[in-house]
């Protein structure tokens, strides 16, 4: 069972006899309705999600492949070539551009004829990178979700703390009150005033402790969603349930977004390999040159042909498929090794949770009640002087002890239940219907 906080009146009660007419001054719209909107789950997992800058990042890293994908499916500009053959350098003629009969001024434009199964396998080389930076950013999204909902939730717990330490400090001075009147009516010992003072104190030492745990955890959401953090927190989602079944882990696993990344990985080095065997065919390059003579003479044309000499490729051009070969079975071993590690690790985690959820009914049919009895029956005994206040105090702290132990309990189940529940990417429409935006 959870532990919600109380919610505070937004407006100070009116006297009797103005009643109606405050009521009139309402309906009529005179006097504004202050009400603060506490900060929900599902806003502060919007809020992250609009607020991330790792989100724009993936999408402009998965544009930039695709824009790349396209320019490689072109083949490569052509090359203008100019210059000047056959120039004297002495004699009579030198440096003369048209009286030697073999001076020519030439100017070409040579293109490399790109195989277009090559350029197919260069462009989709980048489209796996493409898909590599969407799923990179699933992952990024699951993570950012996943770390919100713990800093919520962390932040949620660490305050029911606080309550239950304050609540517990109020009890505790009118035990100071009550050594007090014992002391002066010679009921009681001077002992007993120190020794419920120092119970008072070592609470309140316990709550400063307890504060800056809360604002720690306030800091560490506020890395997330920024100054909505500072808002006072609702009631918590339902954490009796997660999104899956332990039978149906493994299927799940395979959508993790971890391994999607992996799975990407594995496809770019599939494109590697593609990409090898078509480079061990050779591409052809044709060039075409116009040649210019003396007046005397008649100008040229040529057209040359050239093509790459592989002529020792089982050394050069099979090693590299083999390399790219090697590194695609590298990255389908780690994808599998991955996912197997990710099913223990989980099913671990759920049957912790699963644990822990028991515990806590425990807690909370028993050990709590038990507790709480238990300072009860000896406060009644103290009151009737038959037990000592030394064991009010021991009871009480005991009843704290307990308290405490149930909310961290409940924290770490609560934690586990956002790691389980946030593997996958999940939706973050807020089920309240709220609309506010993020400042």
């Amino acid at each position: 069972m959870l532990l919600f906080a109380p919610r505070r009146a937004s407006m100070v009660r009116p006297k009797a006899s103005h009643g109606a007419l405050l009521a009139l001054f309402l309906s009529a719209g005179l006097f504004p309705v202050q009400s603060a909107l506490a900060l929900t789950f599902d806003e502060a997992l919007r809020f992250a999600q609009e607020r991330s800058r790792q989100l724009p990042a993936q999408n402009a890293a998965a544009t930039a492949s695709r824009e790349m994908a396209a320019a490689a499916r072109q083949r490569p500009d052509p090359t203008l070539k100019a210059g000047i053959n056959n120039l004297p350098v002495d004699g009579p003629d030198r440096f003369s551009l048209t009286r030697d009969f073999m001076t020519m001024r030439s100017i070409g434009v040579m293109q490399e004829l790109t195989r277009g199964s090559k350029l197919e396998a260069r462009s989709a080389r980048f489209e796996r990178e493409a898909a590599m930076a969407e799923a990179s950013r699933e992952l990024a999204l699951a993570n950012l979700q996943r770390d919100t909902a713990v800093a919520w939730l962390d932040r949620y717990y660490q305050e029911r703390m606080l309550e239950v330490l304050t609540g517990q400090r109020d009890e505790a001075k009118l035990q100071i009150e009550a050594a007090d009147a014992a002391y002066r009516g010679g009921r009681g010992s001077q002992t007993d005033v120190f020794e419920a003072r120092s119970a008072v104190a070592l609470i309140e030492d316990r709550i400063a402790q307890n504060e800056r745990q809360v604002a720690t955890a306030k800091t560490q959401l506020a890395r997330w969603i920024g100054p909505p953090a500072g808002e006072p927190l609702s009631a918590p989602p339902s954490l009796s349930a997660v999104s899956f079944r332990p039978e149906d882990l493994e299927g799940l696993i395979a959508h993790h977004p971890e391994i999607a990344v992996l799975a990407k990985r594995e496809e770019m080095a599939q494109a590697d390999v593609a990409l090898a065997q078509a480079d061990k065919k050779p591409d052809v390059s044709v060039e075409l040159m116009y040649s210019q003579r003396g007046s005397a003479y008649s100008n040229m044309a040529s057209i040359n042909f050239s093509i790459p000499l592989q002529w020792d490729q089982k050394n050069r051009q099979d090693r590299e498929v083999a390399a790219k070969l090697a590194t695609l079975e590298q990255r389908r071993a780690e994808r599998e090794e991955a996912a197997r590690m990710h099913v223990a690790d989980d099913l671990a985690m759920w049957q912790e949770w699963q644990s822990n959820r028991d515990r806590l009914a425990r807690y909370e049919g028993t050990l709590v009640p038990l507790a709480a009895e238990r300072t009860r029956a000896s406060i009644a005994a103290y009151r009737g002087a038959s037990a000592p206040l030394s064991a009010v105090l021991e009871s009480r702290r005991g009843e704290i002890e307990t308290r405490l132990e149930r909310l961290r309990l409940e924290m770490e189940t609560a934690r586990l239940w956002a790691q389980l529940n946030y593997l996958i990417p999940v939706g973050t429409n807020d089920s309240h219907g709220l609309s506010r935006k993020l400042p």
